[in-house]
């Protein structure tokens, strides 16, 4: 009541509706869903080893059954040097079916090369054509180079940072001398080839997290 003992009117600020109805379907899209993961292989040269690494990855990642792994090479979807004419835009037809892709999963693994002591240009092409397709989700990196590529993973963390992307600490690492014969074939070693167990341990438990981020965003909006 006011000074005068009257009831004071609610006004429309005051007013809550409830938001029962999107909180459930969150729910419900929670319970149905199963989180998907791409292994994006970050190389589109010839002759690339990249693409050794990233199967040799899948095959280790499917053998887990904690989610959907699939693979994802850059070089399937003819991506040329960033052509968009704005941040963001998709007038493109390449740009448009690289964005429905990547909108697919919950998680990714980003197997790049390191090249002048930075993430493979490719990757960093085929990132910087997304943006709102990579937010809130989680990421692993898988390097490997001379020296196991951890320049170009420190560089690609700022990237994923900026794009809103959760990069878990634990990295896949292996080195050109020791995991590849021949500087060719992927054979890592048993140490190395332990480095990618605990990544995927944090990327399912980060990628199944962010998927409530990404409901809330929903229910605010």
């Amino acid at each position: 009541m006011d000074a005068h003992g009257a009831t004071p009117i609610a006004t429309a600020r005051d007013i809550r509706i409830p938001s029962t109805r999107r909180c459930s379907t969150a729910l419900t899209l929670r319970k149905t869903h199963t989180t998907k993961i791409a292994i994006i292989t970050g190389s589109t040269r010839p002759n690339r080893i990249g693409a050794g690494v990233s199967q040799w990855v899948l095959e280790q990642a499917q053998q887990r059954g904690d989610a959907d792994y699939e693979l994802v090479d850059i070089a399937d979807f003819d991506l040329p040097l960033l052509d968009e004419p704005m941040p963001g835009s998709q007038t493109n037809e390449h740009t448009q079916a690289w964005a429905a892709k990547i909108a697919e999963f919950d998680g990714f693994v980003f197997v790049t090369g390191e090249y002048n002591h930075s993430v493979v240009p490719a990757l960093a092409n085929a990132i910087s054509f997304l943006n709102a397709e990579w937010n809130n989700k989680a990421a692993g990196i898988v390097g490997y180079g001379s020296a196991m590529g951890v320049r170009a993973v420190e560089h690609l963390r700022g990237i994923l940072s900026e794009l809103q992307v959760a990069h878990v600490q634990k990295t896949g690492m292996f080195s050109l001398f020791t995991d590849f014969e021949n500087f060719s074939t992927f054979k890592p070693t048993e140490m190395q080839a332990a480095s990618v167990a605990p990544m995927l341990d944090q990327l399912v438990v980060w990628s199944k997290a962010m998927e409530h981020v990404r409901e809330g965003a929903l229910v605010a909006a």
